[in-house]
């Protein structure tokens, strides 16, 4: 397996910086924290990359805020320089981690996402089932409170499998500790922060390549924590289950959650990336539904800008296309909206 060595200059190089401050303030120009760091743009750069290269950066504490859209999620975010940091770090990484992740790890990466999830899905339900012919079954689960569980000596030692840059294995750890969701020592990853969605990904790496050459499952899919596996024998998938819950608690300190994890036959619908699939239609789930009639209720009762509902709504449309919707969605804008 190849190493690599001494890419801790590469990451706080001021041309790897100045890339991911592009990044990071990629749609949040107008954003009053942005303009602040750009008014001394060059100053707050090279700031940034003395730190990194004297190894004294530390990263500022996150703000932390509730955010209710309708779910209530508890919200952690990084200073915008320390998003400049997570974007130079993952530049330097992502390329060499990408080479190993499997075709159907398709959260976070580019040219994959949800779209790209259930188009596989798609293709194996008809693989399964000998073009809908027959009957098939789905292993359905995701991963209890995932980003709260992720150990950090565990990432680690997942890391240096492939990074030998002690430097880089330091900075990585300083960013894992500056964590407030979770008050357990050497666990968790705040939501959101670039790196966690990376990291989040190596982490799980481990756990596909089990599903794929130790189980030897062809048609598996996984978004982030939650992931499914196709077969047209229930009793193979039974035995399957078994073998994940064992492997994700003894090697990944992980737990299935339980509610959500089952075997279902495909023809009932399978509930996955925020739609449910079946044999011949796609429906968007009822929590989705329920999230824009509270925007609309939001602007009827001026909560919110007609701007914003706007970028909102036509946000949600475009990924209600993906479902036979049609008819929701021009009731929506034609009847509700009407009465705003």
């Amino acid at each position: 397996m190849q190493t690599y060595n001494n890419l801790y200059p590469e990451i706080y190089s001021i041309k790897n910086l100045v890339i991911a401050w592009r990044k990071a303030r990629k749609g949040k120009t107008k954003r009053a924290y942005v303009l602040e760091f750009e008014k001394n743009l060059g100053k707050n750069i090279k700031s940034i990359h003395e730190e990194l290269k004297t190894k004294t950066y530390s990263p500022k504490p996150l703000k932390t805020f509730i955010l209710r859209d309708p779910k209530t999620r508890k919200i952690s975010k990084s200073h915008f320089r320390d998003r400049i940091a997570h974007h130079a770090i993952t530049n330097v990484l992502e390329p060499i981690f990408e080479k190993m992740f499997i075709e159907d790890n398709c959260a976070c990466r580019k040219n994959k996402g949800t779209l790209f999830a259930l188009d596989r899905f798609k293709k194996f339900q008809r693989k399964v089932t000998k073009n809908l012919s027959s009957y098939g079954c789905c292993l359905k689960a995701d991963i209890k409170h995932y980003f709260k569980e992720i150990d950090h000596k565990i990432l680690l030692q997942i890391i240096k499998k492939k990074v030998k840059d002690l430097d880089v294995l330091e900075l990585i750890e300083k960013i894992l500790k500056n964590n407030v969701s979770d008050n357990l020592k050497g666990k968790g990853m705040p939501l959101g922060n670039i790196t966690s969605q990376f990291l989040a990904n190596v982490y799980l790496n481990e756990f596909d390549y089990f599903v794929k050459h130790e189980l030897k499952v062809k048609f598996y899919i996984r978004y982030v924590d939650d992931f499914v596996l196709l077969d047209s024998s229930r009793e193979q998938l039974i035995i399957r289950f078994g073998a994940i819950e064992q492997f994700l608690n003894e090697n990944l300190k992980l737990e299935l959650n339980k509610d959500k994890s089952k075997i279902i036959y495909l023809s009932k619908g399978v509930d996955f990336v925020g739609f449910r699939n079946f044999y011949h239609f796609r429906l968007l789930r009822k929590r989705n539904i329920r999230k824009i009639h509270y925007k609309i209720k939001q602007l009827k009762n001026n909560k919110i800008s007609r701007e914003k509902f706007k970028e909102t709504f036509e946000g949600w449309s475009a990924y209600a296309k993906w479902a036979n919707s049609y008819r929701l969605r021009e009731r929506l804008l034609g009847i509700e909206l009407r009465n705003v």
